[in-house]
């Protein structure tokens, strides 16, 4: 075994009862996994409030949007669109869908909503957050909001009336009678409220759209690489077509994410500097505790080098181990949260009913590699104090 490490494992595993090189050895590597797992908790809840909101709303909105810059109708087939998906066949889900403003109107209640058109390719993406009903939008069938059917007193099997309202005001109104065949609940108020999904024929006919369609949309199997997909769009597409990803649909929402980002990691970190701090003082400790034991090594012929490397692999054990039990604490965190949901948080504020703990096994490496050298590198100090330490003066009183 090599010496430096036997003897810095010796060190920290001693033995000897009230020993204060194992105290401060075991005080140092809790500190520090503390401040590791502090951290990487931090960055699991940001890893998955992200994923979440992107989740929700790419359900709705699709990854990309493909629309007319004024919102004018636009041709259900587009040849440069059609020459793409058979480039990158495989990678994307294209569909085409018809959105426009109506007035739901029951009695004598009535709502204004945004009605969606949607044909059957789209349906899957948002069928898993029906909660009641089914998701058959065929004939004059209409999926609308939980929260927007309890607000007007709506069941499943009733029937609605829908007005275009751009004709509201005009003599010749359109309107079109739909049946409740399901109910969703996305956990986003501003989906569930005013949002409203039936077949693309529906809403043709009641936006009188004359087989043009609002736009289309494309739901990505690889969702990072939208940028790239998005930007080849921009180029190939010609005026007035327009092409947003849902990230710059949404683009303060998660400006917002990566600006709070930082300055909680921040803070979070400091914490874990804060263990680092306690590091280099238990170490300064250790060599006054130890000065006599250095002075016999050092007289019985270990090097100067030797000695330094004691101390700096007794800062990366230390590291190692710290990061070790705080990574390993982090995923027991997440491993309960995600599965006992025992943190839960108010739905209509956070889009989400519980804290979701996302792990990145990066995230542990990265976070537990930097964590263990910095350690050592904080231990170099102290090492070298340790390494100017002169046997004669180390064992002047003995």
């Amino acid at each position: 075994m090599y010496f430096p490490f036997y003897i810095s494992t010796r060190y920290l595993s001693s033995t000897r009862k009230g020993s204060f090189t194992r105290i401060s050895g075991i005080l140092s590597t809790a500190g520090l996994a503390v401040g590791v797992s502090a951290l990487l908790i931090t960055l699991f809840i940001l890893n998955g409030f992200e994923r979440v909101i992107s989740e929700k709303i790419s359900q709705f909105d699709g990854h990309i949007r493909i629309s007319h810059f004024l919102n004018e109708p636009i041709e259900s087939s587009v040849t440069t669109l059609d020459s793409i998906m058979n480039a990158y066949k495989g990678e994307f889900i294209y569909s085409s869908f018809i959105q426009g403003p109506a007035l739901l109107r029951k009695g004598k209640s009535a709502e204004g909503i945004i009605l969606e058109g949607i044909d059957s390719k789209r349906v899957k993406y948002i069928e898993d957050i029906l909660v009641e009903g089914s998701f058959k939008i065929d004939a004059n069938n209409i999926i609308i909001g939980q929260s927007l059917a309890e607000k007007l007193d709506l069941n499943i099997g009733q029937e609605i009336i829908l007005f275009d309202a751009f004709t509201l005001k005009s003599a010749n109104k359109r309107l079109k009678k739909f049946k409740i065949n399901g109910l969703f609940h996305s956990g986003m108020s501003e989906y569930d409220n005013s949002l409203a999904f039936t077949s693309i024929n529906n809403a043709n006919y009641l936006f009188s759209m004359k087989k043009k369609v609002s736009g289309h949309i494309l739901n990505l199997k690889k969702p990072n690489n939208y940028k790239s997909l998005s930007k080849l769009l921009s180029n190939q597409l010609p005026y007035p077509y327009m092409v947003m990803s849902w990230k710059e649909k949404n683009r303060a929402l998660f400006k917002w994410m990566d600006i709070q980002r930082l300055p909680i990691l921040i803070i979070f970190g400091l914490i874990t500097f804060v263990g680092l701090v306690n590091i280099i003082s238990a170490l300064a400790m250790i060599i006054i505790d130890k000065t006599r034991q250095i002075g016999i090594l050092k007289s019985l012929g270990l090097s100067k080098q030797k000695i330094n490397q004691i101390f700096l692999i007794k800062g990366f054990i230390i590291g190692f181990a710290g990061s070790l039990i705080g990574s390993s604490f982090a995923f027991l965190i997440a491993f309960i949260q995600n599965n006992y949901k025992l943190i839960q948080v108010p739905e209509d504020i956070y889009f989400m009913d519980f804290i979701p703990l996302d792990v990145n096994f990066s995230n542990i490496l990265i976070v537990s590699i930097t964590v263990s050298i910095v350690c050592m590198l904080a231990s170099l100090w102290p090492s070298l104090r340790a390494g100017k330490i002169e046997p004669s003066a180390a064992l002047k009183y003995e």
